[in-house]
């Protein structure tokens, strides 16, 4: 009876020990990351969390993957209030790697987002951008033979892991693309809509303006008119590293084929990426008399038919009148 009494005594002991180990929740003293690179064994991540004070016992936690078993993901993961290790031990297995957002709104283009996953400590601009110049393929059912991947990573909010690479976050931007044009409808030649879309991404900020902005264009393209539209020579700077915040006369003369006002068509290709209300507008535009356009002073834009009507408008918007 008293090696009967001892036993259980020592059960419950081990029990409460084990109890204490994997159900009482600890509390990191400060915000902590803990990073389990690809490949890491179970063990060590036991190691690691316990050094980072997020469990009691690496023992506890690899009684935890006998039990429990299935499969613990890499990753990076954040932890800041208390939790206990059975809490910690079903977060690895399902996953719940940390993510840090990347915004990409609507007329960002790919220098843009390259900055903006730089800024979300999600690696180099450099790295980004020339991902986005070798992984074409991704976009070869839509532009055979594009440079780049421009306009074709949609814009939306991302949350990628810190272990994500350029390439991969490209893949989900891309794949996103292909999910909205299906909704939207888009067919025939998407490479002419997406770069057609861009320029009325770019030029127009009110979403029931777009279709006529793209109806000034169709316009001018239908007369072999250049379409002078300065956001692409803005781009053509920030393609050949030169631009400095200000149209210049030497942009306005740059030998790039992105430059509409020396160059009639579109240009070869996107300028940033489009939303859903400008690739509408691009699938859908107006039919109208009008070959110019200019903002207005409340961000509208003004339409006009003739040189005669737009010079109007200019001058009425450089005196800081509203157009009529």
């Amino acid at each position: 009876m008293k090696f009967l009494g001892v036993f259980l005594l020592v059960c419950l002991l081990v029990a409460g020990a084990a109890g204490v180990l994997l159900y009482l929740p600890v509390t990191p003293p400060t915000e902590t990351f803990v990073d389990l690179p690809v490949g890491t064994s179970a063990q060590a991540m036991a190691a690691d969390l316990q050094d980072a004070h997020v469990v009691r016992s690496r023992y506890a936690f690899l009684l935890l993957r006998l039990w429990k078993g299935g499969t613990l993901k890499a990753g990076e993961y954040r932890f800041a209030d208390a939790a206990s290790a059975t809490t910690v031990y079903a977060r690895i297995a399902r996953g719940d790697v940390y993510t840090r957002a990347v915004t990409v709104p609507e007329g960002y283009n790919l220098y843009d987002i390259a900055h903006a996953v730089e800024a979300a400590g999600l690696g180099p601009a450099a790295d980004f951008l020339k991902a986005a110049h070798a992984n074409t393929s991704f976009i070869t059912q839509w532009s055979p033979g594009a440079g780049s991947v421009e306009g074709y990573l949609y814009p939306d909010t991302y949350r990628f892991s810190r272990h994500t690479t350029p390439r991969q976050m490209i893949d989900t931007m891309v794949h996103r693309f292909g999910k909205e044009a299906a909704l939207l409808g888009l067919h025939g030649d998407l490479s002419r809509t997406v770069t057609l879309a861009s320029l009325v991404e770019k030029e127009v900020h009110f979403d029931d303006e777009r279709a006529m902005a793209a109806g000034v264009f169709e316009n001018r393209l239908a007369r072999n008119m250049p379409l002078q539209t300065d956001p692409t020579v803005i781009y053509a700077a920030i393609v050949n590293d030169r631009w400095r915040g200000v149209i210049h006369r030497s942009d306005l003369d740059l030998d790039s084929a992105y430059n509409t006002y020396r160059h009639t068509g579109l240009p070869p290709g996107p300028i940033c990426s489009p939303g859903a209300a400008a690739l509408r507008a691009a699938m859908h535009p107006a039919q109208t008399d009008n070959l110019y356009f200019v903002a207005d002073n409340t961000g509208h834009t003004r339409f006009s038919p003739d040189l005669a009507a737009h010079a109007k408008q200019v001058q009425s918007y450089r005196a800081g009148l509203k157009p009529e």
